[in-house]
């Protein structure tokens, strides 16, 4: 017969899966001895029983009245007893912390009677009527559905009525009367009266707990911090004691150290005359902990005393939750607390010089997403009013500057010193000149994976995408929100940590862990912390750690990060801004020989960028993915070109020869699904002359440095196969053109052949196509977008939100790997070509090698390394040395 209650005496921190967190740190107090009022928790299981049926678990209430008969028989008090009644509280309690996210229900055990009993004796008849109107409260709100702003709405008349200013206003009588005015509110919004069984109330304020687990705010914080829907919440049953019996009395809330910088000391706040709820609810000023000292000195020490032994017992920061009751102290719950990323650095750190944990263990404390968090500036949001607009966070940090509508105008204003945010609809390739210039990107549409974010996520650029409360009016120069209108060159503030938009210009707060990852320069403090842990990360780590950079610059500042080499090095990038041009010949070119005039063009650029990006990477292996995109995106936009001839047409005047050019050729190449058209090693076998210019322009650089003295290592990478022929193909030209650069030049040319793992019928037939690739790099973006079905520019602004409301989404499948489908391809990818080519390298070059989750996959699959932007570089180094950790203790400060 399966179990559903334990008592705290049966229990340990072990039993958090069972147990919750709250219960199984209740149970552990217990065991070490501390101050904790006797109870009982019913079991994670018993939730998920209840959420299941609709019904309570067979035998629970039999179960919850045998525990609360050993309560009362250690009590010598009844639950409710007419005249000395025994009182519970019912908290809830998750495997992982969620406050204030699920119920909670003081006073269970009061009526009309026993409210008369706990008034005679306790001698305070004041705190007998405060603690019914508690009772009432919660339980017509958290059971019985009254809205809780009706019961603040009564309570707010009473004090304006006796000229109160809080709750301690309100006398013995003022608060009776405030119990029928409860009472009967209840029965006008429900149909019922308040229960005046005590058996009840328990029965009911337990279930109630349970359905509080699929509420709203339940489930919107569980899809915040992914934390999964089915595990249930525990339900905590506990001996009531009073912080709310007069000036002797109180409760607060204690840290054993600062949670927002990680100091060590006592933190917290204390409420004299208060239970717990008051304390948080903020419906009092509460003082510091150290006043507790002089209000009451003996229960002072005493606290202070368990919260040393508390910490050292967890190893780890304690937030714990007392009542003094007319002086005594009660402990009335521990768990590890949350902390800001700098307090989690500066903690780790600390406790292992202190000895209470090893490297490895402060190393598993911290988080790559706590680095990122410290290595973009920040908004004074102590000073930030209310913001403008909110999107999608997807590139962090905080930037100010003067809105602009063009990239062009970017490049203008910043040319002349000035800082700028680039606000679009949304970006294409055309605006990267912009977005380089500008300090943030805002967009009113796209997500996390748009082009906005991550191009801006790769040049470490600020951005927020999908802020649909912005209305772009690109022609008149401005963007509205509401009445609120942006002109051009207005100063704003975008905060891409949190995705919202301020007007004017918020304070900013430099990232000095930033400087230490640019200079090497350690600072004491959170510096020293973060290096500290990047070293231990280094010294464990299994993966290696590659940047995924298109510019000499962008490679330079990524070895300074750390990289160990360029794993995605995109050609496509360097077709750009004055190139362009060029392109266009090559796309435009009616003959072969028009079409080398153009490819001859091209080739002695492209050679100048790969060698400034061979040098700046000098001994460290660079990927260089062949042209991927479709030409198409080389060209103007169709419809712009068809309306500037319409228009010249319009006013008599002849069209513009070149753009009539352009439109045939845009027209004759217009795919309805490009991304799934001729790109790739498709556009490399069908172009003339365009595979062996890019090959031709890598050789030669790799020449050119060895002849420098350099120590290029280039590896080029075939993009987008679907088949081991075509890479077959591809790999004859590729080695045709590496001969003749090395006999023209008289140095041998070496570069291994790889490709991209992007399609699932490559990954299915990996084994074929190992015969012919000397190493593999999975495209995840696109092996994402394949994979779904999914064309992932449309789709998130289309439905994800949907997707993730519905829970058929934990997170967005772009920005971590989809375990079960992507992933699944991958562990075969891996597995086949492997067993074809032993030696086989296999990286990854998707968005996903600097998620700090997937990561911790790709180290799992197999995988030799991770690459991403340059900086994601120290997150994906930090998250690849906690992959390779042995489980931890299961300690979780979420």
């Amino acid at each position: 017969m399966v179990r559903y209650v334990y008592a705290f005496t049966e229990g340990g921190r072990d039993m958090a899966d069972l147990l919750g967190g709250k219960g199984a740190n209740l149970a552990e107090m217990t065991r070490m001895g501390l101050p904790v009022p006797p109870g009982f928790t019913v079991t994670t299981e018993a939730c998920r029983a209840f959420l299941a049926t609709g019904c309570e678990p067979k035998g629970l209430i039999r179960e919850i009245s045998d525990h609360l008969t050993v309560l009362e028989q250690a009590a010598g008090r009844r639950l409710g007893q007419p005249d000395d009644p025994l009182l519970l509280s019912v908290r809830s309690g998750a495997r992982f912390s969620m406050p204030g996210m699920m119920e909670t229900i003081l006073d269970i055990g009061l009526t009309d009677e026993s409210v008369l009993g706990l008034a005679k004796t306790s001698g305070n008849e004041r705190f007998a009527w405060d603690s019914y109107r508690r009772l009432v409260q919660m339980f017509g709100s958290t059971v019985m559905g009254v809205d809780s702003a009706l019961f603040e709405n009564v309570m707010a008349r009473l004090k304006e009525a006796r000229g109160a200013v809080d709750d301690l206003g309100l006398a013995a009588g003022d608060l009776s009367e405030l119990v029928e005015a409860y009472k009967e509110l209840i029965r006008q919004e429900t149909g019922e009266y308040f229960p005046q069984s005590p058996a009840e109330q328990l029965r009911r304020a337990v279930l109630a707990v349970f359905e509080s687990w699929n509420g709203e705010r339940a489930r919107l914080y569980r899809r915040r911090e992914h934390i999964p829907d089915d595990l249930g919440t525990a339900v905590n049953v506990q001996t009531m004691v009073f912080g709310n019996l007069g000036p002797d009395s109180g409760s607060g809330v204690a840290f054993t150290r600062d949670p927002a910088t990680g100091h060590r000391g006592l933190y917290g706040d204390y409420l004299s005359n208060a239970q717990g709820e008051d304390v948080v609810a903020g419906i009092r000023n509460t003082v510091g902990l150290h006043e507790l000292k002089h209000l009451n000195p003996e229960a002072y020490v005493q606290l202070r005393d368990h919260m040393g032994l508390l910490e050292t017992h967890y190893r780890d920061l304690c937030d714990i939750e007392f009542t003094i009751e007319r002086g005594r102290l009660w402990m009335l719950q521990t768990r590890v607390g949350k902390r800001t990323a700098e307090a989690a650095f500066a903690i780790a750190a600390e406790l292992a010089d202190e000895g209470l944990i090893t490297s490895d263990e402060g190393l598993a404390r911290v988080s790559g997403d706590g680095l990122a968090r410290l290595m973009f500036p920040r908004f004074d949001t102590s000073t930030v009013g209310e913001a403008l607009a909110h999107g999608i966070p997807a590139s962090p940090g905080a930037a100010v500057g003067a809105a602009v509508f063009d990239s062009a105008e970017a490049v203008r204003r910043a040319a002349a010193g000035e800082k700028v945010v680039l606000v679009r609809q949304e970006t294409t390739p055309d605006d990267l000149p912009g977005m380089v210039a500008a300090q943030a990107v805002l967009t009113s549409r796209g997500g996390k994976t748009s082009h906005a974010a991550v191009v801006a996520r790769g040049m470490g650029k600020v951005c927020v995408c999908g802020a649909e409360e912005i209305s772009v009016d690109p022609q008149g120069r401005r963007f509205t929100v509401g009445e609120t209108t942006i002109e051009e060159g207005t100063v704003i503030s975008v905060d891409g940590s949190e995705g919202a938009v301020y007007p004017g210009a918020a304070p900013l707060v430099d990232s000095a862990v930033m400087r230490y990852f640019e200079t090497g320069d350690v600072s004491p403090g959170v510096v020293g912390a973060v290096a500290r842990a990047m070293r231990q990360a280094d010294g464990v780590r299994r993966l290696g750690v590659r940047a995924n950079a298109d510019t000499p610059e962008d490679a330079a500042r990524a070895r300074r990060f750390g990289a160990e080499g360029i794993g995605l090095c995109r050609t496509e990038h360097m077709f750009l801004g004055d190139r362009r041009q060029l392109v266009e010949a090559m796309i435009l070119a009616r003959t072969d020989a028009e079409r080398e005039r153009s490819l001859e063009a091209l080739l002695p650029l492209q050679r100048h960028d790969f060698v400034g990006i061979l040098e700046a990477m000098d001994g460290l292996p660079v990927t260089i993915r062949l042209l991927d995109p479709p030409l198409h995106e080389f060209l103007p936009d169709r419809t712009d070109l068809a309306v500037r001839i319409a228009a010249a047409e319009a006013h008599g005047d002849r069209p513009d020869p070149h753009d009539a050019e352009l439109l045939d050729a845009v027209n004759r190449m217009h795919e309805e699904n490009p991304m799934l058209g001729l790109r790739g090693v498709r556009l490399g076998l069908v172009a003339p002359g365009l595979v062996a210019m890019q090959v031709r322009a890598i050789a030669e650089a790799v020449a050119e440095r060895k002849r420098a003295g350099g120590d290029p290592t280039a590896e080029i990478m075939v993009p987008l196969i679907d088949t081991v022929e075509e890479l077959r193909l591809v790999r004859e030209e590729v080695e045709q053109v590496l001969a003749e650069v090395s006999t023209a030049t008289g140095i041998p040319v070496e570069c291994p052949v790889g490709t991209m793992i992007e399609l699932p019928r490559a990954a299915l037939t990996a084994d074929r196509i190992a015969e012919e690739a000397e190493f593999f790099s999975f495209g995840t973006n696109d092996l994402t977008q394949t994979t779904w079905g999914f064309s992932r520019d449309d789709v998130e602004a289309a439905f994800f939100s949907a997707y993730l409301d519905k829970g058929i989404f934990k997170v967005s499948p772009f920005e971590t790997i989809d375990r079960d489908g992507v992933g699944r391809l991958v562990e075969i990818a891996v597995a086949e070509g492997r067993a074809a080519r032993p030696d086989l390298k296999i990286g990854v070059c998707g968005e996903h090698g600097g998620d700090p989750e997937s990561v911790h996959f790709f180290h799992t699959a197999g995988l030799d390394y991770v690459s991403c932007s340059p900086f994601r570089v120290p997150v994906a180094r930090l998250e690849a040395g906690r992959a390779a950790l042995p489980a931890t203790d299961g300690s979780d400060s979420r």
